[in-house]
């Protein structure tokens, strides 16, 4: 099972670099797949650790991608880093494994410390429409603009039908990246 959530870490000197990822839980360890090249592989490879956020906020999902930054960072209790100050959730990790690949290599990373900071409030279809278009819009260089759309008139639907202003904020954002791809796409066409 693949989780949605929000990976922080930093490089060398301290830098933060916050993004979303699909993330496998097994046990006491959290294996991520990034890939080649990603500030998130180069900071976990340059200081064997990283935090897992799990926020209920989509709009962390869509800032980090659209480069709006929502979010207040305060420092991890276990090991050098960030984590969201405002999140559910917060697991600081510490690498242990890495099984290299030429695109997306493994990284086997050991809970070292755990915190609930909030309770679970419950499922939202909004909230699982604007993360599964975030992925969409993640992989917007990879995917044929036919497929993104199709998606997202689909996922329309639970905005239209459940979506707080969060989510609402959140995916405005998105679309505007994906009218913005496609802007850039016809204009590269039409040169």
């Amino acid at each position: 099972m693949i989780h949605e959530i929000i990976i922080s870490s930093v490089d060398t000197q301290g830098v933060s670099h916050v993004t979303p990822f699909g993330v496998r839980m097994q046990e006491d360890l959290v294996v991520i797949s990034p890939f080649k090249p990603s500030a998130t592989l180069e900071n976990i490879l340059a200081t064997e650790q990283a935090v897992v956020n799990i926020t209920d906020d989509v709009r962390v999902f869509s800032g980090a991608l659209t480069g709006r930054k929502i979010w207040d960072l305060v420092p991890t209790d276990k090991i050098a880093g960030f984590r969201l100050a405002d999140v559910l959730v917060h697991k600081e990790l510490k690498l242990v494994k890495v099984q290299d690949d030429n695109v997306r290599p493994q990284l086997f990373l050991e809970v070292v410390h755990e915190v609930q900071h909030q309770p679970f409030q419950g499922f939202n279809r909004a909230q699982a429409a604007v993360i599964e278009l975030a992925v969409l819009v993640s992989r917007l260089k990879r995917l044929p603009m036919e497929k993104i759309s199709q998606e997202m008139d689909y996922l329309t639907i639970a905005i239209e039908k459940t979506a707080g202003p969060r989510e609402r904020e959140a995916w405005g954002w998105l679309v505007e990246a994906i009218t913005n791809h496609q802007a850039t796409m016809n204009a590269d066409n039409l040169a």
